[in-house]
């Protein structure tokens, strides 16, 4: 048998992680002198009201070798022949696939630890994939096969409306940010090998939706659309507004539309919003 496990920033929903049996690991956020489990002790509506009313920037933290060997070694306790498959957000943004490596070179457990070199939903492709591929019975070999397959055929794109939280991520620098503030530009980025990529800045969101319109118009045409994922943190009406203009040129196609987890919103702050997709 093959247990999935991933992390909090993977972003799907509860009733999907209970449907397909797959094991989450949460990351930590620190916020206001407390600590809060994502996705445990804190919900991403709840990070919104949190991020409103916090004196500072919140802080994120990956989980510690500890949780994930725990975790390891419970699966295999209900099952000493399990083999499971760690998939995780992507290494160049956070220790959290360090961790889980350490944590599967000191279980006694059958543990392959994957970097699927996204987050979000693009990293919930994957895993969703994998769970249901290990739900009906597929060899560790076939999943790993149709991973990078998905991996390959990924896109995403992120744009934040504000250039704060960049600052204090270390992404960009405090000129390059007061100048982009008095311009009121919206950086618009792609995560390419695993890595924020910086695009070009955009004036408007009417803007950031024909680019990203015409990018995913390119990119899937003549093949099959098998999943359109939205992320945000309050821009709802935004992420509607891309989702009709994808729809227009595309039809109809499976979609989700979340708000993002709060690990991944420390870093964007609100505004921001991400467009994930992966073709056949």
């Amino acid at each position: 048998m093959i247990k999935i496990v991933t992390d909090s920033t993977c972003d799907l929903p509860e009733e999907m992680l209970k449907k397909l049996d797959i094991h989450v690991v949460p990351l930590t956020i620190q916020a206001n002198g407390e600590s809060y489990l994502d996705g445990v002790d804190l919900s991403p509506e709840e990070f919104v009201d949190l991020l409103a009313i916090s004196n500072d920037v919140p802080k994120s933290s990956q989980p510690s070798v500890g949780s994930f060997q725990e975790l390891y070694d419970q699966l295999k306790g209900e099952d000493p022949e399990v083999e499971i498959l760690s998939i995780h957000m992507t290494a160049k943004m956070s220790g959290t696939f360090r961790s889980a490596e350490l944590a599967a070179s000191q279980s006694d457990a059958n543990v392959l630890v994957i970097d699927s070199e996204f987050i979000s939903g693009a990293l919930a492709f994957q895993v969703e994939e994998a769970a249901q591929m290990a739900k009906d019975g597929a060899t560790m070999g076939a999943i790993l096969t149709r991973m990078q397959e998905v991996r390959d055929q990924s896109h995403l794109f992120i744009m934040v409306d504000t250039l704060d939280y960049l600052v204090k991520g270390g992404r960009i620098g405090k000129g390059k940010a007061l100048l982009g503030s008095l311009l009121k530009v919206k950086p618009l980025a792609s995560l390419d090998n695993g890595e924020y990529t910086p695009i070009k800045n955009m004036r408007t969101h009417k803007q950031v939706i024909e680019y990203l319109t015409d990018g995913f118009a390119k990119a899937t045409k003549g093949k099959s659309v098998k999943k359109v994922s939205i992320s945000h943190i309050e821009a709802e009406g935004l992420a509607h507004r891309l989702l009709d203009s994808l729809k227009s040129i595309a039809g109809n196609f499976p979609h989700a539309i979340n708000i993002t987890s709060p690990i991944i919103s420390t870093h964007t702050g609100p505004g921001a919003i991400a467009l994930m997709y992966y073709t056949d």
